[in-house]
């Protein structure tokens, strides 16, 4: 301040005339201009009659190892010269209270910490687990597969989950080729289905080559690039410009022309997406269509709605056996399953789950078949059971249509073992089976020849 003395006393007279701003245009200049801090310091002494000893800088928070960042670190700094000092009292409160904040946060910081080395222990046992494994299904599995894959050491390796290296592999052949579809075929029905993009898009009239109608091609096309579009948006692989989208685009367009009794349907792009990550073009084509010719998949994506009705009762049956107040709950709100069901089986939960525990799911499906669909969908309800009992119907349907994203393989895997899938000694297939018949006796008892 004794520094720049002089020049502080030339510019005054500038302060004094420089004219004020407002948002709005110019104010006058103020007339009293802003106290130093001594002479407010001082005005307050005068009136209070105390005098402020400020305490020496060097006193002030010594051998402080950890100090959080924040401004909890303020309560220990003494208050501005223009306001009064802390007492006594006040300065040992804040103290007291700062150390209680440095305690927590080494605390915090030490729970991480632990937590951190607990993931990351869990992750080298597991990335352990599956080199292990990945050496058994190479070596001794898949070339002995027939002989092998339904031994019991087989099916509990596989129960915890196919190393990602062979996992393309074991699902084509699990899911097996039916269909007898070869690469050659997938190539022509995909010249097909540009033909049909190309034709489309230089004319918008109503005769097509292939005879379908404006409606079909629009399926094809414009509900296909909408779901490409909103399929894994997170990953950002299969969005426009992406290296997945034109291969998707591609296995999308070339099943609308293989199966135009099927048609595109959404919740498709989601199972090819999967297919696509795992395997190679042609081969995701072949288990594409093999997996959507599967009776429940048939069922759901041909909207055969006797068919999906009779798999939504067969769970009940289970649902009830395994989860009774559960079931009572939702009875109550007269909550039937398609409102959840049906979007986990159109995208077999690839969708509804995180992409690396919907790819578990795939593995014990293929094992498995439909079964383990509807089991799983019973493993996530137990998952949830104490917080769906406290819901009422329209945050039970958001609650299953979003699941959270903290959910573990583990925790779901766990709840799906425990799921027994038997009522009465009778396995899920039995219990479907008899309510087919029950259907078809029936369809008898109430036709036009049973009454006459």
């Amino acid at each position: 301040r004794n520094f720049f003395s002089k020049r502080t006393k030339e510019l005054k007279p500038a302060v004094q005339s420089a004219p004020g701003w407002k948002l709005f245009g110019k104010v006058p200049p103020r007339e009293n201009l802003p106290k130093d801090s001594k002479i407010i310091q001082q005005e307050y002494e005068a009136r209070t009659g105390r005098m402020y000893k400020p305490q020496p800088p060097a006193a002030r928070r010594k051998n402080i190892e950890f100090e959080p960042l924040s401004t909890t670190a303020l309560i220990l700094e003494d208050r501005p010269a223009n306001l009064p000092a802390k007492s006594m009292e006040e300065a040992l409160r804040h103290r007291q209270e700062y150390d209680e904040m440095v305690a927590e946060a080494k605390k915090r910081e030490i729970k991480e910490a632990h937590k951190r080395k607990k993931i990351m222990r869990e992750r080298f046992k597991q990335e352990e687990n599956i080199a292990s494994a990945m050496v058994i299904w190479v070596n001794e599995i898949l070339p002995n597969w027939e002989g092998m894959r339904a031994t019991r050491r087989v099916r509990e390796l596989w129960w915890q989950g196919l190393p990602p290296s062979v996992r393309g592999k074991v699902w084509s052949l699990a899911v097996g080729n039916e269909l007898n579809i070869t690469p050659e075929l997938y190539e022509i029905f995909l010249s097909r289905a540009k033909e049909r993009w190309k034709s489309f898009s230089e004319t918008s009239s109503e005769n097509d080559t292939e005879g379908a109608s404006v409606a079909d091609r629009e399926a094809s096309l414009e509900l296909i690039k909408l779901d490409i579009s909103r399929t894994f948006p997170s990953l950002y692989i299969f969005q426009k410009g992406g290296p997945y989208h034109d291969l998707l685009h591609s296995v999308l367009g070339a099943y609308t022309c293989y199966r135009p009794d099927v048609g595109y349907v959404q919740g498709m792009s989601f199972i090819a997406a999967v297919l696509i990550l795992n395997l190679e073009e042609a081969d995701a084509f072949i288990a594409f269509a093999n997996l959507l010719n599967k009776p429940c998949q048939l069922a759901f994506f041909r909207v055969d709605h006797s068919m999906m009705l009779k798999y939504f009762a067969a769970f009940e049956v289970f649902f009830e056996e395994n989860l009774p107040k559960l079931f009572l709950h939702f009875k109550s709100y007269s909550l039937t399953p398609d409102i959840y069901l049906i979007d986990w089986i159109f995208t077999l939960y690839s969708k509804s789950l995180p992409l690396d525990l919907a790819c578990r799911v795939w593995d014990v499906f293929c094992r498995d078949g439909e079964e383990f669909l509807f089991r799983t969908g019973l493993g996530i309800l137990r998952l949830y059971e104490d917080i769906l009992l406290q819901m009422d119907f329209i945050h039970i349907a958001q609650f299953l249509t979003k699941l959270p994203e903290d959910i573990t393989s583990e925790k779901l895997f766990s709840c799906i073992a425990a799921i027994q899938m038997q009522n009465s000694n009778k396995k899920w297939a039995q219990v479907f089976a008899s309510l087919m018949k029950d259907n078809k006796e029936g369809d008898k008892n109430h036709s036009p020849a049973q009454k006459s």
